[in-house]
């Protein structure tokens, strides 16, 4: 299977992880958002699958691109640009790139990072997807390095390392979205951002075999 076509079966798995998680997610938002994550992620991966199958990327690059785009134009809320940010700025990562190294896909996962803190002004410890999508790029840069990893093992990584962060928003009070309107009410409940990052990193390994 080449890049292309592998980078286009991580997206379906993401899309039907958002199909599957669509009600725990909205759920989540709910606690302490606008209650719609789950519902808005959903149709944004559906508009994508759309658009991939409309447009027949050629490359990881392309295709990524083009799920950005949906996500963007679909998402409703912060999730929309946020999300479609990080997707853009992985693409521009692996722009030029047929094959994909682990040092490749370790570093659009650093780009995303990158895009989702500059784009939503978040750090570590605000209580947002940055809390999942930090030590999630953190653990893909150390298993690439390893040497022994594949592309999947690195997802691997990311992605337990993205729960990990996940569950720790639990705790914590929030200082950006909507729910840093909440004040201390927003302890206690996790932030459905971080756990739709989670989701989607896994669902990426999952499909990568890993």
């Amino acid at each position: 299977m080449s890049a292309t076509e592998s980078t286009l079966a991580v997206i379906k798995e993401m899309a039907a992880a958002m199909e599957e998680h669509r009600r725990a997610l909205t759920r989540l938002d709910s606690e302490i958002g606008d209650g719609d994550h789950g519902n808005n992620m959903h149709r944004g991966f559906q508009a994508a699958l759309e658009r991939l199958e409309a447009t027949n990327p050629q490359s990881p690059a392309d295709a990524l691109k083009a799920l950005s785009t949906a996500l963007i134009s679909k998402v409703g809320g912060a999730a929309g640009p946020l999300y479609g940010t990080a997707f853009l700025r992985a693409s521009t990562a692996l722009s030029g790139k047929e094959d994909l190294s682990p040092e490749d896909v370790a570093e659009a996962v650093g780009a995303a990072l990158s895009g989702v803190k500059q784009r939503g002004k978040a750090e570590e410890g605000d209580k947002t997807m940055v809390d999942a999508l930090a030590p999630a790029a953190e653990a893909a840069k150390e298993a690439a390095s390893a040497g022994s990893a594949g592309a999947g093992e690195v997802f691997r990584a990311a992605a337990e390392a993205a729960g990990e962060g996940a569950e720790a928003t639990v705790e914590l009070t929030a200082k950006r979205g909507r729910a840093s309107y909440l004040g201390e009410r927003a302890a206690g409940h996790m932030d459905p951002g971080a756990r739709s990052s989670y989701l989607l990193l896994d669902a990426t390994a999952r499909a990568l075999g890993a």
